[in-house]
């Protein structure tokens, strides 16, 4: 493994963490802006962690 695999594993796992923590924390009524703020963020690095994965396999 690369070291920008590496990173984009952990982005994609941060990111994700951030999406299921948004998404209970949206369906608990939970603060509405701290909700979409985690859920946003969780998708950027999700996302960004992927395409990282993507683009150092080939």
């Amino acid at each position: 493994m690369t070291p920008k695999s590496i990173i984009g594993f952990i982005l994609t796992l941060v990111g994700l963490v951030g999406l299921i923590y948004g998404g209970i924390d949206f369906t608990k009524g939970g603060v509405a802006q701290a909700s979409f703020v985690y859920l946003i963020m969780g998708g950027i690095l999700f996302f960004a962690g992927i395409s990282l994965i993507r683009t150092t396999k080939g």
